[in-house]
């Protein structure tokens, strides 16, 4: 085993695969959209107060399952926007509790999975390093 940095960051680089890479910004972009419907939970109360949420991202477990290639697409920043179009009460906020609620459990769903696939990528390349052998 290395005992640098550089052949540390070798073999950091060795096990990066194109499918952890995508997962990884699954979860982020993941963890950004809970925190953002979390907001807008915190909020329901708070006069003139706009539902904002973060544009689809559905897509990317998909494109890291079909192994496409994370480095070679430029870094995706999640932005929070203005959800138009959602019904609004007197005092100017449209927050939905039963809508946000929704959307947080399939946030949590698709975080599910790619923690599951990741978890799957763990194990296949700790079975290769093992030499085939799972213990």
């Amino acid at each position: 085993m290395p005992t640098n940095d550089l052949g540390m960051l070798s073999a950091t680089k060795m096990i990066e695969t194109p499918l952890m890479r995508g997962l990884e910004r699954a979860l982020d972009q993941s963890a950004f959209k809970h925190q953002m419907l979390a907001q807008n939970l915190a909020n329901v109360d708070t006069p003139g107060y706009r539902t904002r949420d973060v544009p689809v991202f559905a897509g990317e477990i998909e494109r890291a399952m079909a192994g496409d290639d994370a480095e070679a697409a430029p870094p995706m920043m999640p932005v929070a926007r203005e959800v138009r179009g959602l019904m609004e009460r007197p005092d100017g906020n449209n927050v939905s509790v039963e809508r946000e609620s929704l959307l947080l459990a399939q946030n949590q769903l698709r975080f599910e999975v790619a923690v599951a696939f990741l978890k799957a990528e763990f194990h296949r390349l700790s079975t290769a390093i093992n030499g085939g052998s799972t213990s």
